[in-house]
């Protein structure tokens, strides 16, 4: 070896990232969606704690049939982190259902067949890991590109629940530090009158009248006229900024997207508004996620498992459902004097088959 080897540098080492749909991609977008949906900030406003409120409590009220697990508190605990999250893990641990605050998924053929749980605890969570069939793990709102895992409903509308947290904020700042009620007030300044022992008296009014104005004016003229001694309002003119209507419409966009009519919580709806805003809310929402909690249940937990959230919020019109039983008693029994089979009747109808 030569004299000048032993300065002459080494090639670089040429490093080697994965990039595009690769392992890191894969592992900050799992990441980004599971820090997005459970913290965004449509999630600190009133209609968002409404929609979650009616899930929670909706699905508290479905009735189980073959587990004992899914008692009202789990079902409710389920419906909120549904809601939230958009998916729901538990350890079964026996007679119970262990939640888990936060977990990783191994997959196989885009299913999971291994979790890490984290387990909360008084004095500091535990971790532990199970296989798939030790745990409940149910999803909503599944993109086939990670099918293992769940979306919010609040994430499938980013940008409306942006608009509400922003007009919100907006509101509230402008209520905050916006000068309401104050006023600039003209007055005289004359050796009689004592200018300081006004102002002092301003503080006490409701509006913060603080600000005084000089009516003497030596240019352009000489003074004002005592007819100009009128106050002029700080105020901000928030009516073009249409906020009432961008609130709105971003309250009805975030309801919409949780399955729930945004007329329910209009002021002037009426009852059978409400009960139809019940019925749309538990048949097209509600009892789907209801179908999934129960074959998720079936299927990790050995037996046939129903969940019915029909029946629990009386999500129907009751009366009608009384006057439709007494019509089709009667005409029943019209069919039977006419001498009319009462099976193809209700055939007919697609009630009941022909066989």
């Amino acid at each position: 070896m030569g004299f000048l080897d032993y300065f002459r540098r080494s090639v670089p080492t040429v490093e080697t990232r994965s990039a595009g749909s690769g392992f890191t991609a894969e592992v900050m977008r799992m990441r980004e969606a599971y820090i997005s949906g459970r913290t965004g900030l449509g999630e600190l406003t009133g209609t968002v704690s409404s929609c979650v409120a009616l899930w929670q409590n909706s699905l508290a009220l479905a009735k189980p049939t073959g587990a004992a697990l899914l008692d009202p508190c789990a079902l409710a605990l389920i419906g909120r982190a549904l809601a939230l999250r958009g998916e729901f893990v538990a350890l079964i641990d026996g007679d119970e259902l262990v939640p888990a605050s936060d977990w990783d998924v191994r997959t196989r053929n885009s299913k999971p067949v291994a979790y890490r749980l984290s387990i909360p605890e008084a004095g500091g969570g535990r971790t532990m890991t199970v296989l798939a069939g030790e745990c409940l793990h149910v999803r909503i709102n599944v993109d086939a590109a990670a099918p293992w895992l769940g979306v919010s409903p609040l994430r499938t509308a980013s940008l409306s629940a942006g608009m509400l947290h922003s007009v919100e904020t907006a509101l509230s700042e402008v209520f905050e530090n916006a000068p309401l009620g104050s006023q600039v007030v003209p007055m005289p300044e004359t050796p009689e009158t004592d200018n300081a022992s006004i102002a002092r008296s301003f503080r006490g009014q409701r509006g913060r009248v603080l600000l005084r104005e000089s009516v003497v004016v030596t240019a352009a003229g000489g003074p004002a006229p005592a007819q100009d001694w009128k106050p002029s309002d700080l105020t901000p003119n928030l009516q073009g900024a249409v906020p009432i209507e961008t609130l709105a419409s971003a309250r009805a966009s975030v309801l919409t997207a949780y399955g729930i009519l945004p007329a329910l919580f209009d002021p002037a709806t009426t009852g059978q508004l409400v009960r139809e805003a019940q019925r749309h809310l538990i048949q097209f929402t509600l009892q789907p996620v209801a179908d999934l909690i129960a074959a998720e249940a079936s299927e990790k937990l050995g037996g046939t498992v129903t969940l019915d959230a029909l029946t629990g919020t009386q999500a129907f019109d009751t009366g009608a459902a009384a006057r439709s039983f007494q019509m089709l008693i009667a005409g029943l029994a019209a069919a039977k004097e006419a001498g009319i089979d009462s099976k193809a009747a209700l055939a007919m109808l697609d009630w009941q088959s022909a066989e």
